[in-house]
């Protein structure tokens, strides 16, 4: 089951919107202060994608995105100082890209693959 949501949460996330290239991305020794692991609920809103999904995410001190789970799939993109971020999800030959806004312990964003769209929702865990 999950892999079959990272599948389409991949494929919905490439046509839009959680891409790999920040607007204004810092040098790569700056501190982003939301480094730590982060579980991400992605949720379908139009089309035949799997409802919703959970995945642990890392985020280094420099703000890079690391898969932290035990799915196979990968992901890169950065968050600013500021909290915005854009990422790229790909798994197999599908992709999917999202970008959103992290502020404190939580974060909100629009994701698109395919012929599918959504939003996310993060929350620090550690």
């Amino acid at each position: 089951m999950k892999t079959a949501f990272v599948r389409c949460a991949v494929a919905a996330l490439a046509a839009g919107s959680i891409g790999t290239v920040l607007a204004g991305a810092q040098p790569a020794d700056a501190r982003t202060g939301f480094d730590g692991i982060w579980s991400v609920v992605v949720v379908t809103e139009q089309g035949d994608c799997d409802r919703a999904y959970r995945y642990p995410i890392r985020i280094n001190n420099d703000g890079s995105l690391i898969n932290a789970g035990s799915t196979s799939f990968d992901i890169s993109g950065k968050v600013a100082r500021d909290g915005k971020l854009i990422v790229r999800l790909s798994y197999g030959g599908k992709s999917a890209t999202g970008q959103g806004r992290l502020s404190g312990e939580s974060g909100t964003g629009k994701w698109t693959g395919g012929a599918c769209a959504g939003t996310w929702t993060a929350e620090r865990r550690s």
